[in-house]
This record gives C-alpha cells, structure tokens and sequence, in this order.
C-alpha cells in the first residue's frame, strides 16, 4: 500500500479514529527515553497542583517573562 494510499483511507476514518491513529503514529516516534521523561513530567505536574492546594503562590506570567527579559539585558 502507497503513502497515498494510506492518506486517502486515514482521511475516512471517523474523527475519533483519526484522533486515535495521530496519536500511535506520534508515539510511535518517541524515543525509548520518552516513558521516562512523561513519567516525571507527570510528577513534577503532580508536585505542583498539590503546591498549590496546600496554597502555594502563583506568578503572574507578564511577571516572569519581565524577569526573563531582565535576565537577557
């Protein structure tokens, strides 16, 4: 089967199927390292709401690219 014809039969699936295609096609470019690298993502994503439900302090985010760009200078 040609690319295009896997295009063509990819573009008549429902939408839930492309969805679904997309993202096995994207994980199938990820690196063995990926697993790792989501998986501390999701920690430190993790770390961060429970920060703030135990009322952490936020950062407007004009705040920090100013610091940022203060840093640059």
């Amino acid at each position: 089967m040609s690319t295009a014809e896997i295009r063509k039969a990819a573009l008549e699936l429902s939408d839930d199927e492309k969805v679904h295609l997309a993202e096995e096609l994207l994980a199938s470019l990820d690196r063995p390292e990926q697993a790792a690298i989501d998986a501390a993502w999701g920690k430190e994503a993790e770390r961060r709401i429970d920060a703030l439900d135990a009322g952490g302090k936020t950062i407007p985010a004009e705040d920090v690219f100013r610091q940022i760009d203060n840093r640059r200078r």
